[in-house]
């Protein structure tokens, strides 16, 4: 097939590259030149002349600010792409923002699916990515195939928005179990326990997780340097708050949590590794 893609950073760029060596013929756009260098693609100058030029275009990029300019925008997708063809979203955006570029894309017979991904940059290279996906189930049929490229686990959750709603849903039990892995982590240290030792033993029982192997680890070993910038955490977990002030949902956790978050930021450590919420705890 002829897919675009938009959003080539740490984790668009290895997606971009297993649908490239699976054969079909890539497009891409970027604002930075730089992004694109080195790609076995056709560069476009524009999301609306890539949109012209693919059958499928995937995008992957911050914001829901950042999705609508590029989907909706001036020389945006929606100038070029076809009726019949399919934007899969693989950002994570507010729900309300995917189903509004949905509605907007639909009125021109243009498809979407949004389908944030979990997994972090090690799954995008591994092609073992989660996906949640929002929207109609044929249109899911369809791009499945290009799904299968790119994650182990792809799942339609129902309705356009509601593959952001699964999202906000596994952003805010792990980035609680990142404070809670902190916490415990801080408790061991101001105890005079050996960490390491304490996380080795709490990977063996009931306590074990891949957040604990992953962002545990890392605060044994202090290593800070980002493998998920925790500015996209605390971003998400704005948009975690804002659905569950429009649902009426009390979140106190994730209230609590999104309040170190933000003393993590005031820090100056939002492109660290979310596992400097153990540096926050060591702050007070």
């Amino acid at each position: 097939m002829k897919v675009g893609f938009i959003g080539l950073g740490v984790m668009g760029r290895p997606m971009a590259l297993h649908l490239q060596r699976a054969g079909h013929d890539l497009h891409v756009w970027a604002r930075r030149p730089a992004s694109v260098a080195g790609l076995p693609a056709t560069v476009c100058q524009t999301p609306a002349e890539l949109g012209r030029q693919c059958e499928v275009v995937f995008t992957i990029i911050t914001s829901s600010a950042d999705v609508e300019h590029v989907a909706l925008g001036p020389d945006g997708l929606i100038e070029g792409m076809v009726p019949g063809s399919v934007l899969v979203d693989c950002s994570t955006i507010a729900p309300e923002a995917a189903r509004h570029i949905a509605a907007r894309l639909g009125e021109k017979g243009i498809a979407m699916l949004d389908a944030p991904v979990s997994g972090g940059a090690q799954g995008a290279i591994d092609a073992t990515l989660a996906i949640m996906a929002g929207g109609k189930a044929e249109v899911l049929a369809r791009v499945r195939p290009l799904l299968e490229c790119l994650g182990q686990r792809i799942v339609h959750i129902g309705p356009s928005g509601a593959g952001q709603v699964a999202k906000a849903c596994n952003q805010m039990i792990m980035v609680a179990a990142i404070q809670a892995a902190a916490e415990a982590m801080r408790l061991a240290a101001a105890s005079g326990v050996d960490c390491g030792k304490v996380r080795d033993a709490l990977a063996g029982g009931s306590a074990a997780s891949r957040v604990l192997d992953v962002m545990g680890e890392r605060m044994v070993r202090r290593d800070f340097a980002a493998g998920i910038e925790a500015r996209l955490h605390h971003k998400d977990f704005g948009l975690v708050l804002a659905a569950a002030r429009q649902s009426g949902v009390p979140v106190p956790l994730a209230a609590v949590v999104d309040q170190q978050l933000n003393a993590l930021m005031a820090q100056g450590w939002g492109r660290d590794d979310t596992a400097s919420l153990l540096r926050v705890l060591e702050l007070l």
